[in-house]
C-alpha cells in the first residue's frame, strides 16, 4: 500500500518505528535491496532481513551497531536528523540484542510500586500494555468537594505492533487511604471488563480490559475505561509514568466548585527518585480545569500537581 507525504509525517511524529520506517521507504520508492546497498557505501553492513525485520515490528534495532545504521537511513531516505531514533526511546542497552519489544525505560524505575504492578500482572495476558503503541490518550481526572480523587477516565487510541492483541492492562495506583477493593472499574466504549486484581498495601489495581475484537500488526483501535474512586485521602497531585515512546496525551483536572485549589502546576520527572523539573504554573479557568498537552510522549513521568492552602 503507498503512503503519502502526510502519513509519513504523521507516522515520524507518533510511531511506532516500524510503520514510520515502513512509510519513509514508501515515500522513496526504496527496496530493501538498494536500501542496502546505500548504507554499505557509508560503511554499514545491514543484511534485508534484518531490514525486512524492522519495517514489520518483528525486530527492533537496539545494538550500537544497528542505532548506527538507522542514523544512516534517517539520511538515505531523506528523513530529519533523530526522527526514526527517537522512535526508539533513550536508554538502549548495548548488551541487547535486536529484539521485539520497544526500547523503554524501566517501569521500575517509574513507579513505586512496580514489584506489586509486575506481581498482579502475572497469569494475565499480554503483560502490561506489550504489543501496542498509543496513538493518543486523553486523561480527565475528577477531584471531589472533600479534595479526594474521585475518579478517572482515560480514552485511547493505539496501534497494534504485532497480531492477535485482544487486550489492554490499566493500573490504578490510589492516593494514600484508598481502599482499592472499593474502586470500580468501567467499561466506557469498545471494551468490556475482564479481571481486576488489587493489593491493600500499595493501593493498587490491575483491571484488564477486553477488546471486541482480535488486532492485526498495524490496526488501530479505539477504547474507554474508568475508575471511580473516592475511597482516598486528601489528593495533592497527578502522575502518570510513560515506559515507551508514544503519541499525543492530554491529561485534564476538573476540581469542585466548592473546593478550589490556590495554585497548579504541570511538572515532569525522568524517574520516581528524579527531582521534578519542567514545572510550569497552571491557570484555573472558569470551567474549574487545568491541563497538559504533550504531543510526542517520551518515556518519563508527567504531571500535575496543586496547593490547597
Amino acid at each position: 500500500m503507498g503512503h503519502t507525504q502526510a502519513e509519513l509525517a504523521q507516522a515520524l511524529n507518533s510511531g511506532p518505528f516500524h510503520l514510520a520506517l515502513r512509510a519513509a521507504l514508501a515515500v522513496r520508492g526504496l527496496p530493501l535491496q538498494r536500501v542496502q546497498h546505500h548504507l554499505a557505501h557509508r560503511g554499514i553492513k545491514v543484511g534485508v532481513t534484518s531490514l525486512s525485520y524492522w519495517q514489520q515490528g518483528a525486530r527492533r534495532p537496539q545494538r550500537p551497531e544497528s542505532l548506527r545504521a538507522v542514523r544512516a537511513l534517517e539520511e538515505v531516505l531523506e528523513l530529519p536528523a533523530q526522527s526514526l531514533v527517537r522512535l526508539l526511546g533513550p536508554g538502549t542497552d548495548s548488551a541487547h540484542t535486536d529484539a521485539d519489544r520497544p526500547g523503554a525505560r524501566s517501569y521500575r524505575s517509574l513507579v513505586e510500586t512496580s514489584g506489586t504492578v509486575e506481581r498482579l500482572f502475572a497469569g494475565l495476558t499480554p503483560p502490561a500494555d506489550g504489543g501496542l503503541h498509543t496513538v493518543g490518550h486523553q486523561e480527565r481526572v475528577r477531584i471531589s468537594a472533600d479534595r479526594r480523587l474521585a475518579g478517572r477516565d482515560s480514552h485511547h487510541v493505539v496501534r497494534a505492533q504485532r497480531d492477535g492483541i485482544d487486550r489492554y492492562l490499566a493500573v490504578h495506583h490510589g492516593d494514600p487511604g484508598c481502599d482499592p477493593a472499593r474502586v470500580r472499574v468501567n467499561a466506557l466504549e469498545n471494551c468490556r471488563t475482564g479481571r481486576v486484581r488489587w493489593d491493600t498495601d500499595s493501593r493498587v489495581v490491575v483491571a484488564e480490559l477486553l477488546f471486541d475484537t482480535r488486532l492485526r500488526v498495524g490496526e488501530t483501535y479505539v477504547f474507554g475505561y474508568g475508575f471511580v474512586d473516592g475511597t482516598g485521602g486528601r489528593s495533592s497531585e497527578y502522575v502518570r509514568g510513560f515506559g515507551l515512546a508514544g503519541g499525543q496525551y492530554m491529561l485534564q483536572v476538573r476540581f469542585d466548585e466548592s473546593a478550589l485549589p490556590v495554585r497548579c502546576h504541570r511538572f515532569a520527572r525522568a524517574t520516581t527518585g528524579a527531582p521534578r523539573g519542567a514545572r510550569t504554573d497552571l491557570t484555573l479557568g472558569r470551567h474549574r480545569t487545568v491541563h497538559l498537552v504533550e504531543q510526542g510522549v517520551r518515556p518519563g513521568i508527567l504531571g500535575i500537581d496543586w496547593d490547597w492552602d
